[in-house]
């Protein structure tokens, strides 16, 4: 009777660990965090930015036919209403009630109303600006105990490994997508993408993490030093932890969902004109090309 007590004790605690909440509760984290308004100004820029890398992929040079579908399978792809249903799905998955009380809170009061405002703007902030930051020239004026501070925040929050990770897994959907709409072997596109996407990770890594620390900083210019202690405290907590790990996997749920959708319209598209050209052209000219391996370079507001 003490072995079956302890191994449903155990069984219990392990049930309890794994916890989850339903979508609506999700959905007030998703509000108080505005995540919606974080995401929606990066969609503006998609279609321009695929168009961009699929022309300079260095796979086989694509017509101004394929270019254009690119752009439309983006605008179709790259959509709040496809990003919010799996981002919300995945940030229930990883909540549990505790974390979403404390949360919460922390969220509804001063310190966390100012650093979601700060996202907000960062992520509404132009091309051009984002750019002046993240090189250093465009910068917050700092103290050597402000910049440890960020650099303990950054760490914390895990804004490079995160941004890297949505970028490499982004671009797998993507290549999958594209293999699904092409009629092509979508097994053998995800192995290219994530052996692609796994050479390169650490140097991204290594490129990206001052870059988004400067974003950080300058997005959080205005909070005292004072305040970016309560912050640092809340995500070095045990419910900061789990809401930090929580809104990367909605994040990477959300792009995920709009890499494959694109990648599939794209797919589909590429495969029609084949079709149309199929009496005209060899079979090798008409097979529709191989989709880049890698995502379009997209920088989300710092967590």
């Amino acid at each position: 009777m003490l072995r079956i007590a302890l191994l449903l004790l155990a069984s219990g605690t392990a049930a309890a660990a794994v916890t989850t909440v339903d979508i609506d509760t999700a959905a007030k984290i998703y509000q108080a965090a505005e995540m919606r308004e974080q995401v929606r100004p990066s969609l503006v820029s998609m279609p321009a930015r695929m168009r961009e890398m699929f022309a300079g992929s260095g796979a086989a040079k694509l017509s101004a036919e394929q270019l254009a579908a690119v752009s439309a399978a983006a605008e179709r792809g790259f959509r709040i209403d496809v990003f919010e249903p799996p981002a919300l799905t995945a940030l229930a998955a990883n909540l549990d009630p505790g974390t979403v009380r404390r949360t919460l809170a922390f969220l509804d009061g001063e310190v966390g109303r100012r650093m979601v405002a700060a996202d907000v703007a960062v992520a509404r902030l132009d091309e051009q600006s984002i750019d002046r930051v993240m090189n250093g020239s465009l910068t917050a004026p700092s103290t050597p105990k402000r910049d440890a501070l960020m650099n303990d925040l950054e760490r914390a929050a895990k804004s490079t490994e995160s941004t890297v990770e949505i970028f490499l897994s982004m671009g797998r959907a993507l290549a999958v997508g594209t293999a699904i709409g092409s009629g092509m072997d979508p097994i053998a596109a995800d192995e290219r993408a994530k052996k692609s996407g796994e050479a390169t990770r650490q140097d991204m890594e290594i490129n990206m993490r001052e870059p988004l620390r400067r974003l950080m900083a300058y997005g959080y210019r205005d909070l005292g030093d004072a305040d970016l202690k309560r912050l640092l405290a809340f995500l070095q907590s045990t419910a900061g932890k789990r809401y930090v790990s929580a809104y990367i996997a909605s994040q990477g749920a959300g792009f995920d969902a709009m890499g494959r959708r694109c990648g599939e319209q794209i797919g589909e598209s590429w495969r029609e004109l084949a079709q149309a050209q199929s009496s005209t052209l060899p079979a090798t000219e008409n097979t529709p090309p191989a989709p880049p391996d890698a995502a379009p370079a997209t920088t989300p507001a710092p967590r």
